[in-house]
């Protein structure tokens, strides 16, 4: 009789061999999972974005780094839909491309573009760049995400917005997408710069968490680490699932050449409050600009557009900031 109990399940163990004799070592069945580098792009070698009639195509890698092919990311299945979405517009008011680094031509970065709003879902005005990396096999219940990052100089211009700025999106992340019908369990993470008052200051980053129909959970604001303009900078985020003892949402940032600053690092919920079965984040958006008719608008009559550059994104599974 087939004896498959518990302890037996369990215990694992590895011979190995010295002359006649073996030593046995037992694996912990506690010790988390290895880190494991899921995606990199630094937007090199064949990597093009196609424009498509609602959302654009990404495509092709750099042969020279490994796990770096678009089309392979989506064909093996880790991530099942990954594109360019506007959600509306035309290409004279926002889009993404990739193209040399100014001032550095030998470097391809990816663009994220925006001069103007339009009637977007919802049927609200707002202006909207984003990646999208939905249909995530299995959910993430834990990884980490690395960019570099450059906000353009016009990105200045919003330090004398003359009102309070708290949407202005950069990644947001989704456990689960509550826009999909018959979805029950939906929360959102939205990481974004904000300005915390209607005088000229500094811009800094913001975070919240919140349930489904925009219910805030928790919120985090940073107004002692000043947001990096025209300048370079590593922005690394790290996710894990759980509830408000369990769950965590960590981000810091590097600018080149200078030491890490953490922004926040949130012990809290990270899946909806009354969700019976997470199931981990099946969807969401590791870079993205997204904003109010009303922000662009201003930054547009000052004579300048909102523009980020994107470069070295890697995506782990079962890695923390540690």
């Amino acid at each position: 009789m087939r004896n498959d109990s518990p302890g037996r399940q369990i215990l694992f163990l590895a011979f190995l061999f010295i002359g006649q004799g073996a030593v046995i070592v037992a694996a912990d069945p506690a010790k988390p999972a290895p880190p494991e580098l899921v995606f990199q792009s630094g937007f090199e070698g064949s990597t093009a974005i196609t424009p498509g009639e609602k959302t654009d195509v990404i495509t092709g890698g750099d042969p020279a780094l490994p796990l770096s092919d678009w089309t392979e990311l989506q064909r093996k299945g880790t991530i099942g839909a990954v594109c360019v979405n506007y959600t509306g517009g035309a290409p004279s008011q926002r889009h993404a491309r990739i193209i040399p680094e100014p001032g550095n031509p030998d470097n391809r970065v990816l663009q994220f573009w925006l001069d103007d709003a339009w009637l977007a879902d919802g049927n609200q005005l707002k202006a909207r760049v984003q990646m999208e990396f939905y249909d995530i096999k299995g959910g993430l219940k834990e990884f980490y995400q690395s960019t570099r990052v450059y906000l353009s100089e016009d990105f200045n211009v919003l330090k004398s917005y003359p009102k309070k700025i708290n949407w202005c999106t950069l990644a947001e992340f989704w456990n689960n997408e509550w826009w999909i019908e018959g979805e029950p369990h939906g929360f959102r993470i939205t990481l974004g710069l904000g300005k915390p008052t209607g005088a000229a200051s500094e811009l800094n980053f913001i975070l919240n968490g919140e349930d489904a129909g925009q219910k805030e959970v928790w919120k985090g604001e940073n107004l002692a680490v000043k947001v990096p303009l025209g300048r370079w900078f590593t922005m690394d985020c790290y996710f894990k699932e759980g509830d408000q003892k369990s769950g965590r949402f960590w981000m810091a940032i590097t600018q080149d050449g200078g030491a890490r600053q953490v922004v926040f690092d949130i012990h809290h919920f990270t899946h909806m409050t009354k969700d019976p079965a997470p199931n981990g984040v099946t969807g969401y958006n590791p870079m993205k600009l997204y904003t109010s008719h009303e922000l662009v608008k201003y930054v547009k009559a000052q004579g300048k557009t909102l523009q980020i550059y994107w470069d070295d994104f890697k995506l782990w599974k079962n890695k923390g900031p540690e």
